[in-house]
């Protein structure tokens, strides 16, 4: 299925392509769970940015492998390049635009990182 996303003022917007049902990850690590984010991760050939990209801005923090990107405009973030998987794109679910038939969450143990990012590794390789 292909879901069209976006920030709150619709300055970003992208498509991401994923099945009907989704399984996502609910993440309790600092920055995620400040942020309320639903994790849907896909390799990079899933997803396209159809506008926005001159106002992304990005932040990083502890490693710098995650790049963490935010509309500079309504500050909402939609989509990053996650540490646990920096060959693909991890989706913010609550910011698609199209509603899945059904999303499943996971609860990942973000806050013993190193213990459990493993489990999440497969999300990004094509299927």
């Amino acid at each position: 299925m292909l879901y069209r996303g976006s920030c709150h003022c619709g300055a970003v917007r992208f498509t991401v392509e994923a099945p009907a049902d989704l399984e996502v990850e609910r993440c309790n690590c600092s920055i995620c769970s400040k942020a309320g984010y639903l994790h849907l991760i896909v390799p990079t050939s899933r997803f396209t940015l159809l506008s926005g990209r001159d106002a992304l801005v990005s932040y990083t923090f502890n490693t710098g492998v995650a790049r963490h990107t935010f509309c500079g405009t309504c500050g909402i973030k939609p989509f990053y390049t996650p540490r646990s998987n920096p060959d693909g794109i991890d989706v913010n679910v609550n910011c698609l635009d199209t509603r899945p038939d059904s999303v499943t969450v996971t609860e990942f143990d973000g806050q013993n990182w190193e213990q459990h990012a493993h489990k999440l590794a497969h999300k990004s390789r094509p299927g």
